[in-house]
């Protein structure tokens, strides 16, 4: 009976979820979207931006322009910033809905903190309530954000083509999930 135990215990430490806290974009996220901009957490995103471009994107996401808001992910109990997490407005085929994307630093990832952050970030996109989707497009390639979509419980609805950054065209999956009605005044559009 020990040793069942003992073997149990590693498996059941691993499958436990983690305690993470998404937290709205502050000045202290500069320095984390600067650790982000490495090759090996954007090679399925065009690569690494200059130093202007990662100031400038800190800089949008300070002024929270439109509708949605980015955050920082926080693992809990430290409160250590480990990745980002967001939703915004976009335009997809035609309508106007809900995006969203994160990341999550290569010491932290394969945890489930980016699924916890997702769902996190599901629900403020639904008290928000001006749209009842959220898409998300992770590069067929990107194998570990086509699973946090599926764990965070989007639907694969196929290919598709989309430009990120500007001028720049990749194969992606088209993830989307639904809302649910009358969260935050949630209206439909």
């Amino acid at each position: 009976m020990t040793t069942e135990r003992k073997t149990q215990a590693p498996h059941a430490a691993r499958q436990a979820a983690p305690q993470v806290r998404i937290e709205p974009w502050t000045d202290a996220g500069l320095d984390l979207l600067r650790r982000a901009n490495a090759p090996e957490m954007t090679r399925h995103l065009g690569g690494p931006e200059t130093e202007e471009q990662v100031a400038r994107r800190h800089r949008r996401y300070l002024a929270g322009e439109g509708p949605g808001r980015m955050y920082r992910v926080l693992l809990l109990p430290e409160g250590e910033a480990v990745g980002t997490v967001g939703f915004w407005e976009t335009q997809w085929q035609g309508e106007a809905v809900y995006e969203a994307g994160w990341g999550v630093l290569p010491g932290f990832q394969g945890r489930g903190i980016a699924v916890a952050a997702v769902r996190q970030v599901l629900a403020e996109a639904a008290a928000e309530g001006r749209h009842r989707t959220v898409h998300a497009f992770p590069s067929v390639a990107n194998a570990a954000s086509n699973a946090v979509c599926r764990k965070a419980g989007f639907t694969l609805r196929g290919e598709c083509d989309v430009e990120y950054p500007k001028g720049h065209f990749i194969r992606a999956n088209e993830w989307r999930t639904a809302l649910p009605e009358g969260a935050g005044g949630a209206r439909a559009r």
